[in-house]
Parts: structure tokens; C-alpha cells; sequence
């Protein structure tokens, strides 16, 4: 099909994006990577008035090392975020979890921001932002607000974002030396998680000193495990002791039943890969 017309705005700074997003309204829609925007374009289930691409901001792309934190900016492809070295050491889990994400022509042109905006809960990327307690800069006409990850998912397809905010950078605090792995579970290669599980953790001599694991598609919004979290601290990197820590995963869940599976089989799953997820980040 082709998208119901709409204006097409291409602002150069953070400032003439939230000035063209006010001006826009309720109707107005922000581009970020366009990899989830544009297949709903077409089949016209949105149809804003105005179209703002993010692609011509120089300042929400990039990747920093600011001390104790990696800081992504909005508009920074997936595929930067797989090959930059920083990311790979202090953030490995997130790039894990980015490779993962689709296919190569997807991985080139969607970003990290758009991701975690569009608030997906099948999508891969927040539940890696829960788990490691990931910040989200967002800026708006009054300025700039800093939300942690726990508060920027607020329902299904909704976050923090207020009208007329846009999201600028990501914040990642540093794992530099934490294991980790995240374990997608999908119908088809490329396809959306029915679960998968973001797994980070701090080993000191066998035993499991600190955990971070986070859950997608396993209800609206990511969700952090925290019971597994805690029955895992302190226990050793064993099989028979993750696997117990694992039976907690569905604490606080709402599993989802669709065309894809029932909630009792994500249920299922969840436990099966929290188990798969931890002893593989354990090493």
C-alpha cells in the first residue's frame, strides 16, 4: 500500500526537532531508523500529518566513553554499536543482544534510540537497557531530563517520552569484566523474540558476587528477574544452582498468549533459557 500523505521535515539540531515536534502536534511522528515506522506507513495504521526524520543530527550519533559510562546517542545504528570496541568491553551484553537484532540491512539503518522508544516489548534491546540499568537523556522545550531505564517503559508501545520530547542518548553504566549473554528464542531466524533473556554477571572465584537479568516479551514493558537476580547472588556458578534460580523468572511476569505461543510455554521458556542465559554468562 501506499502511506496516506503527510509533510516531511529534516531539522540539523536537537533544538529544531523539538521546535518542529511541537509545531507538529499529536499528529506529528518522529523517524528515527524507520525499521518499525515505515512497514506501518504502508499499511496505513499510522498516517501523521507530519513525518520528523532525525537522520540529518549530527549530535544523536555517536559513542563515547564518558569515565564511568558508555554514552550511545539516539541515532547511532545498530551496527556501530556491534563493532565499536568500547561497547564490546564495558557493555558487552548490549552488543550481544544487537546482534541478534534481525538482519544485516535492518542492523545498518535501525538505531538504538528508535528501538527503545518504540517500546516493543518483543523488542531485544530494552530488556538489555533494564538489566543494566541503562539512563535515557531526553529533551524536550524546558530542556533536558534524565530517566533510568526502570521508569522509561510505561506500557506496551509507551514510554517516559512526553509530547514534544524526543530522545537524545543512552547511558550505560560500565561491566568491564562482567560475563554475559542474552538467549533469543524465536519462531523463524530474523524474527521478533517470543522470549529471550539479557544475562550479566560478576563471578569471583566460582561464586556469582553480582547479577543483572532482564526479560523480553515476557509481559508489556521489559521486565528486570529480579528474584532470579537475588537467588543467584552468592550461590556458585553451577548448573543445579542456576537452574533453581531460574524456576523464580516467572515472578512478576504477565506472559503475553498470541499466534506465537501461549503464556504457559513463554512461561516455559523463560525458565528454560534464564537457565541457559546465566551458565552461559557464568562462563
Amino acid at each position: 500500500m501506499i502511506p496516506a500523505k503527510f509533510d516531511y521535515v529534516k531539522p540539523t539540531s536537537v533544538a529544531e526537532a523539538v521546535s518542529a515536534l511541537q509545531q507538529g502536534g499529536e499528529d506529528a511522528k518522529i523517524l528515527a531508523g524507520g525499521q518499525s515506522l515505515l512497514p506501518v506507513l504502508r499499511l496505513r495504521l499510522a498516517a501523521p500529518s507530519v513525518l520528523i526524520d532525525l537522520g540529518g543530527i549530527a549530535e544523536l550519533r555517536g559513542i563515547r566513553d564518558d569515565g564511568d559510562r558508555i554514552v550511545i546517542g539516539a541515532m547511532t545504528p545498530y551496527h556501530d554499536i556491534i563493532r565499536d570496541e568500547s561497547v564490546q568491553q564495558h557493555v558487552t551484553l548490549l552488543a550481544q543482544a544487537t546482534e541478534t537484532v534481525a538482519d544485516n540491512q535492518v542492523r545498518h539503518r535501525g538505531t538504538l534510540g528508535g528501538s527503545l522508544a518504540h517500546a516493543d516489548p518483543a523488542g531485544d534491546l530494552g530488556a538489555v537497557a533494564l538489566a543494566l540499568d541503562a539512563e535515557l537523556v531526553i529533551a524536550g522545550a524546558s530542556g533536558s531530563r534524565t530517566v533510568p531505564a526502570a521508569e522509561f517503559f510505561v506500557d506496551y508501545f509507551t514510554t517516559a517520552l512526553g509530547e514534544g520530547e524526543i530522545l537524545t542518548e543512552i547511558r550505560f553504566p560500565k561491566y568491564t569484566g562482567w560475563g554475559s549473554h542474552y538467549e533469543k528464542f524465536n519462531r523463524t531466524a530474523q524474527a521478533w523474540s517470543m522470549v529471550a533473556i539479557a544475562a550479566a554477571l560478576r563471578v569471583e572465584g566460582g561464586t556469582i558476587a553480582e547479577a543483572r537479568v532482564g526479560l523480553t516479551n515476557m509481559g508489556t514493558t521489559p521486565i528486570r528477574a529480579t528474584g532470579v537476580e537475588q537467588a543467584l547472588v552468592g550461590q556458585p556458578a553451577t548448573d543445579d544452582a542456576v537452574r533453581a534460580a531460574a524456576d523464580r523468572v516467572t515472578e512478576g511476569t504477565a506472559a503475553p498468549s498470541d499466534a506465537d505461543a501461549a503464556a504457559d510455554y513463554r512461561e516455559h521458556l523463560a525458565k528454560v533459557l534464564t537457565g541457559r542465559a546465566v551458565l552461559a554468562a557464568a562462563g
